[in-house]
């Protein structure tokens, strides 16, 4: 069995309980609370040397790391990983573009926003990361109002690793009414089978 080390509230870790959940895979899941520091002792470095959530314990004991990353190897030879060599490469474009255009911004100011503290320091960020995150949600915004999905005509694991974080957006500041097509791929996200909102883990 899988073994999960994740945190409830993380959108990096919610990526890869979301995909288990739709695949019908069944592990374990292990809570770290990053923001007491567990991520940074010896026991989980030697898991993961970056110190971050999500790590998954592989049945073998090999331990794999980055959340993407693990979302290409559990959706290998499912249809969350399209077989066309085109249709991959758009996969990893848009899961490049969540790393670096959409995460930097979006997943940053929500985490300014629940932990804290607002200090002077990330004030005199703030706007800068909300023209960031905006631009990312334009993008977004554009491909989506004529494509129900990001890559062909189903959900892959692309959608999954942007519906992490913005879904949850407007903890951030975010305001996804101004992106009407935004909003209806996230309902078309929630309603496939097998769904789990971010807050829920396993039973």
């Amino acid at each position: 069995m899988y073994r999960l080390y994740d945190y409830l509230s993380s959108g990096n870790s919610y990526k890869v309980r979301l995909l288990l959940s739709l695949l019908g895979i069944s592990y374990e899941r292990i809570d770290v609370d990053i923001i007491d520091g567990q991520t940074r002792t010896a026991a989980f470095l030697a898991r993961n040397p970056n110190g971050r959530i999500p790590t998954l314990e592989l049945e073998d004991g090999t331990h794999l790391w980055e959340s993407n990353a693990i979302l290409h190897y559990l959706a290998e030879a499912t249809p969350f990983l399209p077989a066309h060599r085109l249709d991959r490469a758009r996969v990893l474009q848009w899961m490049f573009f969540e790393q670096y255009s959409h995460e930097p911004y979006i997943a940053v100011l929500r985490f300014w926003h629940m932990h804290g503290p607002m200090d002077k320091q990330r004030q005199a960020q703030i706007e800068q990361k909300r023209e960031g995150g905006n631009a990312a949600l334009a993008v977004m915004q554009q491909h989506l109002q004529s494509h129900d999905w990001f890559v062909g005509r189903r959900m892959t694991i692309a959608d999954i690793a942007l519906y992490a974080y913005t879904h949850v957006a407007g903890d951030g500041g975010f305001d996804l009414g101004n992106y009407p097509a935004i909003e209806q791929w996230l309902a078309r996200v929630a309603a496939q089978p097998g769904y789990v909102p971010i807050t829920a883990g396993t039973d």
